[in-house]
């Protein structure tokens, strides 16, 4: 299984190359990205990160995961595109 973490995101805006705009936390095999957190709670801003990263890779699956939840099942939201 090939994980790939700290993975930059380029951008292109209005004809000028950002080489990394953003970083995604991982990538797994390919299709599935993964953003971590530890928040009180999942925001607007983070759901909208998420599907701004999957638009920008061309990936169709994401976690968002946030760690600070008295359970993991808790604080685990799935995307699909």
């Amino acid at each position: 299984m090939s994980v790939e973490r700290q993975v930059p995101i380029p951008v292109l805006y209005k004809d000028k190359a950002v080489d990394c705009a953003y970083r995604a936390d991982f990538i797994v095999e390919h299709v599935l990205l993964v953003e971590i957190k530890s928040v009180a709670a999942i925001d607007h801003v983070h759901e909208s990160q998420v599907l701004t990263y999957m638009k920008l890779l061309n990936l169709n699956e994401a976690l968002l995961m946030n760690f600070n939840r008295t359970t993991l099942k808790d604080g685990i939201r799935r995307f699909l595109r």
